[in-house]
């Protein structure tokens, strides 16, 4: 028997983090998601996420733009990481295991008890530990990585043989978990076709589907790049292990390369919590922010915007709100991954620390190739990956989701 389709979608979301404030780019990415789905009127959007109930006041307004209603659970408090250690001993990955408290579980099967949902939708592969047994519904898990690829990433760069155990262990165990997790839900929604194919190929997965990294557009308005004092600039949170590794590689085997050739060079790192074992170096030329309100700020009078990440999955929704901007890249090819850009023309490809060196300073000297990569970069993005495009590609695949689901319950 057909089915007609709801309209709109009842849309259950369900997040491991607090998605304010969009200090981090997964917390941006599906920010952007929600506001574009919202902005369709094709789906009514219940979002669910930890939440203090002062989050909740402080972000209200920024929530409404997002959901239709919001459903907060006490956060858990953060612990110190002797008393972490024995979560090493699960079977499930460390970050996993974090994410499964008693409030979470309860507020998710309570939610999903009450309400019929259309879709509900899991925001990156570790909030798939709050699925319950049984639901009602379509379901998507919506992976921002392959995390099992950064764990085997950091495995391979780590500094000690522990390290190295340690990330390869992890990396054994969210193997297994993408792997057997990932193929009970309707759809998977991946952010780049690359993604995809590699869960494909590794783990079988037919249902995987990939939507464009989207940017606002409005919001990273484009100028030209700046000249004057030649500052190289790094955007992202620094409690995130990939970051913290790229910025220690080019402050430790870049920088001075940089500052040799151009002794009044500034590096400003942006982004929430950088290690105090970094801060307290005091690099000639190099400075961190810490956390900040908007990171346009400390951006825009930037001559080269570096991404020397060594680690990472999914894509960098950094390189976009850059190139939106109008800021020159230049990125290794772990750090521009998954993104369907050229070398050459929309920023510039660099791998180890001589050819990234090389980059930098052919940026903070040539005015006229700043300008060209900064314009067509920009025309790039206009064309492809304004975060609307994302949404409603997004939305296409709850849409699937939903029909699937209906087919397979009405030929039960």
């Amino acid at each position: 028997m057909l089915v007609s389709q709801p309209s709109p979608l009842k849309i259950a979301f369900i997040s491991p983090v607090f998605l304010f404030p969009a200090d981090a780019g997964g917390k941006i990415r599906t920010g952007n998601i929600l506001r574009g789905l919202k902005e369709s009127g094709r789906f009514d959007i219940t979002l669910l996420s930890p939440a203090a109930p002062e989050q909740q006041r402080q972000w209200q307004g920024e929530l409404e733009r997002l959901c239709h209603r919001f459903i907060g659970w006490a956060p858990a408090a953060p612990r110190p990481r002797w008393q972490r250690a024995p979560d090493l001993l699960s079977a499930l990955p460390i970050n996993v295991v974090n994410d499964r408290t008693p409030a979470a579980v309860a507020a998710v099967e309570q939610a999903l008890a009450a309400q019929a949902f259309d879709v509900v939708v899991f925001d990156f592969v570790h909030a798939a530990v709050l699925r319950p047994r049984q639901m009602r519904g379509a379901t998507v898990c919506f992976t921002h990585n392959v995390e099992a690829e950064i764990f085997e990433r950091h495995a391979k760069t780590a500094s000690s043989a522990a390290l190295r155990w340690l990330w390869g262990s992890q990396a054994a165990k969210m193997r297994r978990f993408e792997r057997e997790v990932l193929a009970g839900f309707t759809r998977v929604v991946t952010v780049s076709e690359r993604d995809a194919k590699m869960f494909e190929k590794n783990d079988g997965l037919k249902t995987a589907r990939a939507i464009p990294t989207g940017v606002d557009l409005d919001f990273f308005s484009w100028q030209a790049p700046a000249g004057g004092v030649p500052v190289v600039v790094f955007t992202g949170s620094m409690d995130w292990e990939a970051n913290v590794d790229g910025i220690r590689f080019y402050i430790e085997d870049v920088w001075p390369r940089v500052r040799a050739q151009v002794p009044n060079a500034q590096l400003r790192v942006v982004g929430k919590n950088p290690p105090p074992s970094l801060v307290q170096r005091q690099v000639p030329g190099v400075s961190f922010t810490g956390f900040v309100d908007d990171v346009r700020d400390h951006a825009r009078d930037a001559q080269a915007f570096v991404i020397p990440l060594r680690v990472g999955g999914g894509t960098r929704i950094k390189a976009f709100e850059a190139m939106a901007m109008g800021l020159p890249v230049v990125s290794t090819s772990i750090g521009i991954e998954g993104l369907d850009v050229d070398h050459g023309t929309h920023f510039l490809r660099a791998d180890g620390a001589e050819a990234l060196a090389d980059a930098t300073l052919r940026l903070l000297a040539d005015e006229a190739l700043r300008l060209k990569l900064s314009r067509a970069a920009r025309s790039l993005v206009e064309d492809r990956f304004g975060h609307r495009v994302a949404a409603d590609v997004f939305g296409a695949v709850l849409v699937e989701a939903w029909q699937a689901h209906e087919a397979q319950e009405g030929g039960a």
